[in-house]
């Protein structure tokens, strides 16, 4: 399945949760962009497309990846604390340590990635931390994404009443503004 940039979101303000997977698509969508340039190139320049098609991933985790942290850190998050209880959601410690985990790993990618657009090259170890950072954020993605697909979320859709949820969604809004 394709993203189309600029399409209209699966889901919308009414559906947080809905959003925050739709979100999930995309970081899917740009992670296997860093990963398979890093993969594909070794050795050479970047060609136009990869040097614009990474300039976009990045972007998209420098903006969009920020606001999704935000979204679930501020707005989703203290609201299943406070419903079912810290207990409730052992796993929601571990997100966003991940959060903090992939922001570190974005930083080194971003750097690296910016080094070789600007000077048409990367050293081997320059290459190797590059390769190495990608795959420890696909890894770290593919997990995180999972938990909360397949734990977290299933849960707040059980545990937020209407209220929590219209509010987390014009939380989302107001982020987006």
């Amino acid at each position: 399945m394709g993203l189309q940039i600029g399409a209209k979101p699966d889901s919308g303000f009414d559906d947080p949760i809905g959003m925050l997977m739709d979100c999930h698509r995309r970081i899917e969508h740009f992670l296997n962009i860093l990963c398979a340039v890093v993969e594909r190139a070794h050795g050479r320049a970047l060609s136009d497309e990869e040097t614009a098609a990474v300039q976009a991933a990045l972007q998209y985790f420098r903006v969009g990846g920020k606001r999704h942290n935000a979204d679930e850190e501020e707005s989703l998050f203290p609201r299943l604390r406070d419903a079912v209880g810290r207990a409730g959601f052992n796993e929601i410690p571990g997100l966003e340590e991940d959060h903090r985990s992939a922001e570190g790993l974005h930083a080194s990618v971003e750097d690296l990635y910016r080094k070789w657009i600007a000077d048409r090259s990367l050293d081997g170890d320059e290459d190797r931390r590059l390769s190495m950072s990608t795959e420890r954020l696909k890894r770290l993605y593919a997990d995180h994404i999972r938990v909360e697909e397949q734990v977290v979320f299933p849960r707040a859709a059980e545990a937020l009443d209407s209220a929590a949820i219209q509010a987390i969604g014009q939380e989302f809004r107001e982020r987006r503004l």
